[in-house]
């Protein structure tokens, strides 16, 4: 019965990949897609669609009413748009700096052979039957440095399991589900938390002026989240992607040889060079007083210079491992490492290309808005209330998602209209908050308007020259359903326990 069952989720993965791969190549896909919002645009704007909504105003960092009009993009503003920020859209395209820049460290590790060696060393140090959690757990850990596991580690999942004999393209999918799919849940606080609840605060003060939403209000509940996910994750991995991937027969390899003396020389000057650089960037850091805060805090550094810091993070020991090793001779060996490491970025930048047209075009005509504030106005009208009404408003949040990517601009509208609504039937914002958080996570993996979707498609191709979109969306698929229904059950549980979720974060209104 459970290998008719199997079978059956395999047709049906087989069907998503096999339909997905039928359309055309992502590239055409996207210009595909924006004369699709086009059209759609220029049919709302003429029959005079609009959504007023009370939202958070990040400018002002009120509570203000906002009324959006569709916005077309074939009208004579809608074509001059398309070609004065063609140029602007593509730059500013939040993966495309991150990549390139990140990309240059990794270049000399890589072609230094430092990335090589610390796999082999991996190899030995780490247990097998432990390696897929410790990719997932990784993935879901790696928030902390922002988009910084989307450039890293997800592709280093695919080396690592190549080195342990297995298919590397399940372990870009394990790591990429701990990153983006459980991109809520961390055993540390992460830049995610002071954003929404500074949004939640701004919503909770509708009913309560003096209302203030803790940023570790949902941090209980977020550190047995990492669990539940590492679990969850490793399961889909080991008895779903794998072995519907099969043997892989690819031709990267990589070489299982021993490391020479030399090596095992270079990786320990290597290794001294990173603990050097962590102290320097300690030094620079942590003091109140230090140079990369500005008036005591860290959030430019953390917003602007962590990419940096993460490509000097590769650079340096990557550097130190070719003199050792006798890899690097002289600067022009550097300089053909980072160039060769760009050169292979080729694809990518074709689909950024796109990608970024695609979601410029996306927000230029308020279409992810619209779709928000009608899912947010569909949640209001049925009536429910209770734990039911939760569940629901975790899954209109995961659809939500599919069409709006930025966790944070979907918590501004949709914020104003539950928190105050939630609080009303005895929840707390920092509840509500929670349930939103958990929705926002689940569907992140599988929409192709997630800012770092296209990269994931330029990673995988790299180990199967035929995939596409369908193919990394099956692969997927079974993560973003299970942890979907998991990660609900896991609240619903905790619903019921009335455990505090965080700290000052408590389920129920005090006296509901």
């Amino acid at each position: 019965m459970e290998k008719e069952k199997k079978k059956g989720i395999q047709r049906f993965l087989d069907f998503v990949e096999r339909g997905g791969n039928k359309l055309p190549h992502p590239l055409t896909l996207f210009w595909i897609f924006c004369i699709i919002i086009a059209i759609i645009s220029a049919i709302a704007a003429a029959s005079g669609a609009s959504v007023t909504y009370e939202g958070f105003d990040k400018k002002e960092g009120i509570i203000k009413e906002t009324t959006l009009t569709i916005q077309s993009l074939l009208n004579a503003d809608g074509i001059r748009y398309i070609f004065s920020s063609m140029v602007k859209n593509f730059t500013g395209f939040a993966p495309l700096g991150t990549v390139l820049v990140a990309l240059i460290g990794i270049g000399v590790a890589e072609g230094s052979g430092l990335m090589g060696a610390t796999m082999k060393k991996v190899v030995t140090a780490t247990p097998k039957r432990l390696l897929t959690a410790i990719v997932v757990l990784a993935g879901v850990m790696s928030n902390i440095a922002s988009d910084a596991g989307y450039v890293v580690l997800i592709p280093l999942g695919a080396v690592i399991f190549l080195s342990f004999g297995r298919h590397p393209i399940a372990g870009l999918a394990a790591a990429f589900a701990g990153v983006s799919g459980g991109f809520s849940a961390n055993l540390l606080l992460s830049t995610t938390d002071p954003l929404l609840s500074g949004i939640t605060t701004e919503a909770a003060k509708i009913l309560d002026p003096n209302y203030f939403v803790n940023p570790a209000s949902n941090y209980y509940f977020m550190c047995g989240s990492t669990i539940l996910i590492m679990i969850i994750g490793t399961f889909i991995t080991e008895k779903i992607v794998e072995p519907r991937l099969g043997e892989y027969k690819g031709e990267v390899l990589v070489d299982h040889n021993e490391l020479t003396a030399q090596e095992r020389k270079a990786l320990r000057c290597a290794g001294i060079s990173v603990i050097i650089f962590c102290i320097v960037i300690g030094i620079l850091t942590i003091p109140e007083n230090a140079i990369l805060r500005v008036d005591g805090a860290l959030k430019q550094w953390t917003h602007d210079g962590l990419v940096p810091t993460l490509m000097m993070f590769f650079l340096v020991p990557g550097i130190v491992y070719g003199k050792v090793a006798g890899t690097i001779k002289n600067d022009k060996d550097v300089a053909k490492m980072m160039g060769s490491s760009l050169a292979t970025m080729g694809g990518y930048l074709a689909l950024a290309f796109a990608a970024s047209q695609f979601v410029a075009y996306f927000s230029y005509t308020h279409l992810g808005t619209y779709v928000a504030v009608k899912g947010a106005d569909f949640l209001q009208s049925i009536g429910l209330t209770g734990l039911p009404l939760i569940v629901i408003f975790v899954f209109v949040a995961a659809f939500i998602n599919l069409f709006m990517g930025s966790a944070s601009a979907k918590w501004a509208i949709m914020a104003p209209i539950f928190v105050p609504m939630l609080m009303r039937l005895g929840y707390t914002p920092e509840f509500t908050q929670l349930a939103y958080r958990i929705g926002d996570s689940s569907t992140n993996i599988i929409t192709p308007l997630m800012t770092y979707f296209a990269m994931i498609v330029a990673f995988m191709q790299k180990y199967d020259k035929d995939a596409g979109m369908g193919t990394l969306i099956s692969i997927m698929l079974p993560y973003s359903i299970c942890f979907l229904i998991g990660w609900t059950i896991f609240l619903m549980i905790w619903f019921v326990t009335g455990l505090p979720i965080g700290v000052e974060g408590a389920i129920r209104m005090a006296g509901m």
